[in-house]
C-alpha cells in the first residue's frame, strides 16, 4: 500500500469526496502524480470512490438546507462531478414540493428580517421585491419559481 493510497483513505474516512476533490487533496500534500493515480485507480476498484454515490450524498445532504438545485448544482460542479451525474443526482433526490416548501420557509424569514430593518411598506416597492428576489435566486433557487413564490407571499402580505 503506497503512502498515497493511505492518505486517500484516512481523507475519506470523514466524508465521500469526488475523484476531483481527492486528487486536489492528495496534490496539495506533495504527492507524486504516478502515486495520486494509482492510488485513485485502486480506490475506484475497491469502490471507495465513485463520483455518483458522492453526487446522490451530496444532494441528499444539502438539499435538507435551505437552498435550491441551481446552487447544488454549481457546488457539485466546482466538486468535479460530471454534469449528467449531478443531473442525476438533483432529479433523483430533490423533490419539487419540498423545495418549493423551503424556498417558501426561506422567503418568510426573509421578509420578516426586512420589514423589521425598512419597515412593512418595503416590500410593495420594487426596490424591496427585486432585494428580496435576488436574494432567493442567490440561494440558488429557479427564478420562476421565486417570483411565484414573491408573488403569493407579498400578495398574502398586503391583505
Amino acid at each position: 500500500m503506497s503512502d498515497a493510497y493511505i492518505a486517500a483513505l484516512r481523507i475519506l474516512k470523514y466524508r465521500f469526496n469526488s475523484e476531483v476533490e481527492l486528487r486536489r487533496k492528495l496534490r496539495a500534500k506533495k504527492f507524486e502524480k504516478d502515486d495520486v493515480d494509482a492510488a485513485i485507480v485502486q480506490l475506484h476498484q475497491e469502490k471507495w470512490l465513485d463520483d455518483e454515490r458522492f453526487a446522490g450524498a451530496f444532494v441528499r445532504t444539502r438539499a435538507k438546507k435551505p437552498v435550491g438545485a441551481q446552487r447544488i448544482r454549481r457546488e457539485l460542479r466546482a466538486a468535479g462531478v460530471e454534469d449528467s451525474a449531478a443531473d442525476r443526482a438533483i432529479s433523483e433526490n430533490v423533490e419539487p414540493e419540498r423545495e418549493r416548501e423551503s424556498l417558501l420557509a426561506l422567503c418568510e424569514r426573509r421578509i420578516r428580517m426586512l420589514v423589521r430593518r425598512h419597515g412593512a411598506s418595503y416590500l410593495e416597492s420594487s426596490e424591496g421585491c427585486m432585494k428580496l428576489t435576488s436574494y432567493l435566486i442567490g440561494h440558488g433557487y429557479d427564478s420562476a419559481l421565486v417570483r411565484d413564490v414573491v408573488r403569493d407571499v407579498t400578495r398574502k402580505h398586503a391583505e
